[in-house]
């Protein structure tokens, strides 16, 4: 382990209480060095979700901690405060619910940048348009609304839109759930180069393709809980948990590579 980026300590969340009370995380650690990528994993009601709002500071944690950069991330009863706000973004599973469907993705881009330094209009105006186009986004197709672009391209307008803060760690919620592969593909290729740029992702997923893919460590979620991590690989090739053992065999055209090999 180097020095984490960002560590979650024995962190616990719970909805609800009473005999309606539902722990949706229990007691979990984790870590994240800078320039890696790590998955988190399980099925839907795992808690994954909950737990990558929790290290975005948009959920707050029933017990343990978040530390960034060494730090607790709660100061003065709010979650990275000054410049630390925009060093940890995260991209939700629903771009269509987390872009304007009244504005274009330039303009929901460009509002981004201004938000977090870009002088004038004419600034941030070009500045998004170069996120946009290492995006693969057109000049064209940044003057659509949401409803307007593909799936994989919403999804990217959010990437763009996450990227102006010029983050330190970007939290990614199932980004390619709702894709077809071919633009799976394309943003598991542009996360690459990010992650080769210096970038640490966190990558919030059930398809543990995506996740052999990109990651080098992996926690598999259950209950809440962790019940099994490590390397990436060695996880996938030598899993100890039936859980693990489960999802893996889910994978689409494991046996088939398994019998080729």
């Amino acid at each position: 382990m180097g020095d984490a980026l960002i560590e979650a300590r024995d962190v616990s969340v719970t909805f609800g209480s009473g005999s309606r009370a539902v722990r949706a995380v229990r007691g979990v650690s984790l870590h994240i060095d800078q320039g890696e990528a790590v998955g988190i994993v399980g099925e839907s009601g795992s808690g994954k979700s909950t737990l990558a709002r929790v290290l975005a500071g948009l959920q707050r944690p029933d017990s343990g901690e978040v530390l960034f950069e060494g730090e607790n991330i709660y100061q003065r009863g709010k979650a990275y405060r000054g410049d630390k706000r925009r060093l940890v973004q995260m991209v939700f599973q629903d771009p269509y619910g987390s872009l304007n469907p009244r504005i274009i993705a330039l303009s929901a881009v460009s509002e981004a940048v201004r938000v977090h330094g870009v002088g004038s209009r004419a600034d941030a105006t070009a500045r998004s348009l170069e996120l946009l186009a290492q995006m693969g986004i057109s000049e064209r197709d940044a003057k659509k609304k949401p409803r307007q672009l593909s799936g994989g391209q919403r999804q990217r307008v959010s990437v763009a839109r996450a990227l102006s803060a010029q983050p330190a760690v970007l939290l990614a919620d199932e980004p390619t759930s709702a894709i077809d592969q071919s633009a799976q593909a394309q943003l598991l290729n542009l996360f690459q180069g990010l992650l080769d740029g210096g970038l640490s992702i966190a990558l919030v997923s059930h398809d543990l393709g995506v996740i052999r893919y990109l990651t080098q460590r992996v926690y598999v979620m259950k209950d809440g809980e962790f019940v099994e991590s490590g390397p990436t690989i060695e996880v996938f090739d030598n899993p100890t948990q039936d859980y693990t053992k489960k999802l893996i065999a889910s994978i689409p055209g494991r046996e088939l590579r398994k019998a080729r090999t």
